[in-house]
C-alpha cells in the first residue's frame, strides 16, 4: 500500500480541493503516467474555478464521495469505499483529507487483490486499508507543503486508522 500512497492525490473536504502530491508553479500539476493528476483552473471573476480531477470538476458544495464518483479515474476507489461501507462516513462532516489512489495505482497491485478486498469477508481488512488513507483535518497541497517546512523537511501525519504517514519534498515535488 505504500506504493499506492506514492501515487495518491488529496481530497480535502473543507475546500474540496484535490491536489496531486507533486506541485508545479504553473496552473497544472502533472504526475507521471499511472499516477494521480490535478488540473487547477484559473480564477475567474474573483472566484476560484473548480479543481479538475480526471477531467471532472470537484465542487466545494459536494462531499468526497459525490466528487470522487464523477472522476473517471477514481472508479476503483469509489467501489472500494462502497464495499467497505464507508460512503456514509466520507459523506459526513469533516474536515478530513483522503489520500485517494487512482485507478492506475490500484492497477499496480497484484492481480486479484482488489477483487479479494471487495468481498464481504474482507470488509475489515479493506476498511483498515482505506482509513489508512484518511487524515483528520484539511490538508491540501499548500498545507502539506507548509507542514513539511515546519517539520524541517518532513511532516508526520496520523491516519484515522492510527498509522503514520511521512511526507517530504524532493525539489518542488511532495
Amino acid at each position: 500500500m505504500k506504493k499506492t500512497l506514492a501515487t495518491a492525490l488529496l481530497i480535502a473536504t473543507a475546500s474540496m480541493a484535490l491536489a496531486a502530491c507533486s506541485q508545479k508553479p504553473a496552473e497544472t500539476a502533472e504526475a507521471p503516467a499511472g499516477e494521480a493528476t490535478e488540473t487547477v483552473a484559473s480564477e475567474t471573476a474573483g472566484e476560484a474555478a473548480p479543481v479538475m480531477v480526471g477531467g471532472a470538476p470537484m465542487f466545494a458544495n459536494k462531499n468526497v464521495v459525490e466528487n470522487a464518483s464523477t472522476a473517471p479515474n477514481l472508479k476503483t476507489l469509489v467501489a472500494a469505499v462502497t464495499a467497505a461501507g464507508l460512503v456514509e462516513t466520507l459523506s459526513g462532516p469533516g474536515p478530513f483529507t483522503v489520500f485517494a489512489p487512482d485507478d492506475a495505482a490500484f492497477g499496480k497491485l497484484p492481480a486479484g487483490t482488489v477483487d479479494t478486498l471487495v468481498k464481504p469477508e474482507s470488509k475489515e481488512t479493506l476498511t483498515g486499508i482505506l482509513t489508512y488513507h484518511v487524515v483528520a483535518g484539511n490538508m491540501d497541497a499548500a498545507a502539506l507543503s507548509a507542514a513539511i517546512e515546519a517539520g524541517k523537511g518532513k511532516a508526520e501525519l496520523t491516519t484515522v486508522a492510527g498509522g503514520k504517514l511521512t511526507a517530504s519534498k524532493e525539489g518542488d515535488a511532495i
